[in-house]
């Protein structure tokens, strides 16, 4: 169960960047290749940028090749959540922080086995934590993967 944080707009601005409350609050998303993690592969988990709910790790991240930090799958499935959504005629997947409503960015199903999905993240909706040389890496329950034939 995941405790919920809900403000309004006017306390985010108080808390977010300008830039993480556009990516953030009002579902944009940063350039290609501008986010401090679309190259970090440093051993860690990636905290949601808004209330700290321990997100992606490490151990699922990728080099996709698309300028923007990849993972196939979440630390915990009930920490992000995904949202079909139409823009322009367009339909997408919006991942969302389960804690704050934040959107982070896309999923899309061009990711690596086993889940086949790619979470297209935006860095400045992230806060990297390293992991201390003790610290054992979070266990990731492959059940929780959605597997594309």
């Amino acid at each position: 169960m995941v405790n919920r944080v809900i403000k309004s707009d006017e306390e985010w601005r108080r808390i977010l960047t300008e830039e993480q409350f556009y990516v953030m609050r009002l579902k944009g998303a940063e350039r290609a290749y501008t986010g401090a993690y679309w190259n970090h592969f440093e051993d860690g988990v990636y905290h949601c940028a808004a209330c700290g709910l321990p997100l992606f790790s490490s151990e699922r991240k990728f080099a996709s090749q698309t300028g923007w930090p990849s993972f196939d799958g979440p630390v915990n499935s009930a920490h992000v959540y995904t949202e079909t959504e139409s823009v322009g005629g367009k339909t997408s997947t919006e991942a969302i922080c389960h804690r704050c409503s934040s959107h982070l960015g896309h999923v899309f199903n061009d990711g690596p086995h086993p889940s086949g999905l790619r979470y297209c993240i935006n860095s400045v909706a992230l806060k990297f934590e390293r992991r201390s040389t003790n610290e054992p890496a979070p266990v990731v329950n492959q059940s929780e993967c959605l597997i594309m034939e």
